[in-house]
């Protein structure tokens, strides 16, 4: 029998054969999550449960896929290929259910999206509400973190961010224009000066936010064709965009923070712009990995978050 990517060809015919999604779904959880425990948390299942499946899926296809030791789970050789193919597998079946169902006009199927703290829950959560009343036989299950995801790696279908740091090996489409703006309150203004150069901003107080897109505590602005790289810091520093605007509301120092965000601050006067020629292009984008591109779920919530950006942020 030839082999196919390394998998015999019996292999690959008992998958087919007996069609067991569940456990194939099972084993892709634990390969990404390296843990039982971890992956039964997140299907909402007992370890024993991802035990007993991962034991029968190994029977059936009489191959060991994973060593397990008491901290961590590794995947064998033979696991890598099965993980390949299981990911094709359910990405097919996924496809197929995708493709019937849109014939009737509907869109069905689970959507897993992640976005930052901030942006995700002020601005994508409100979206995927829109996008679900829509759409009722699509089930979103949204999560947020405050470090870049690799959606790939991690079992994502879309990743929702603000930055325009994007790896090639991914689909990006471009839901909104963005830029990040400098500013403070009036009141640290009166106390420490208004900066009247960029050479002067470290020099300043700045309430420093670990963004997902730029290293911590360097900030990259660019005015015109000029682009500057500069090491600020100040006594307030977070992961949580919304305490930083909050903190230079308290007049504690200057924030680099999205016009969205911002925007009705400079509005009421509570925050005041500063050196406005200079800014951070920081666009929204839908990212998602290449086998996803025929994914029907994921382009039709990608088509919707455009229009629904292009209102909001436009």
């Amino acid at each position: 029998m030839k082999p196919i990517l390394g998998l015999c060809f019996d292999c690959l015919q008992i998958v087919f054969k007996n069609l067991i999604p569940e456990d194939l779904r099972v084993f892709l959880v634990v390969v990404r999550r390296a843990s039982f425990a971890a992956a039964a948390q997140e299907l909402g299942a007992s370890p024993a449960y991802v035990s007993k499946r991962i034991r029968l899926l190994e029977e059936e296809l009489a191959v060991k896929l994973l060593h397990r030791t008491t901290r961590r789970v590794a995947v064998t050789e033979e696991g890598e290929r099965v993980f390949q193919w299981a990911q094709r597998i359910l990405d097919d079946i996924d496809h197929l259910v995708q493709d019937v169902s849109t014939t009737r006009g509907q869109v069905r199927g689970l959507l897993r999206v992640s976005s930052s703290f901030g942006f995700g829950r002020n601005v994508v959560a409100p979206a995927l509400s829109k996008l679900i009343a829509q759409h009722p036989d699509l089930q979103v299950r949204l999560e947020v973190f405050d470090r870049i995801v690799d959606v790939a790696a991690e079992g994502f279908d879309l990743d929702v961010r603000v930055g325009d740091d994007i790896a090639p090996h991914l689909i990006a489409r471009q839901l909104a224009a963005n830029h990040r703006v400098l500013c403070a309150a009036p009141s640290y203004l009166q106390r420490r000066g208004v900066p009247r150069s960029i050479d002067e901003l470290p020099a300043h107080d700045c309430l420093v936010i670990k963004e997902r897109d730029h290293p911590f505590g360097v900030w990259k602005l660019r005015a015109g064709a000029e682009e500057r790289s500069l090491k600020v810091t100040g006594p307030l520093s977070t992961n949580n965009g919304e305490m930083a605007v909050q903190w230079a509301v308290d007049g504690h120092g200057i924030v680099l923070r999205s016009i969205w965000d911002v925007q009705p601050l400079l509005g009421s006067g509570q925050l005041l712009p500063v050196l406005t020629g200079w800014r951070q292009d920081a666009n929204v984008w839908a990212v998602y990995p290449s086998r996803l591109s025929r994914s029907a779920k994921v382009r039709v919530a990608v088509e919707f978050l455009q229009d629904y950006f292009g209102k909001l942020l436009g």
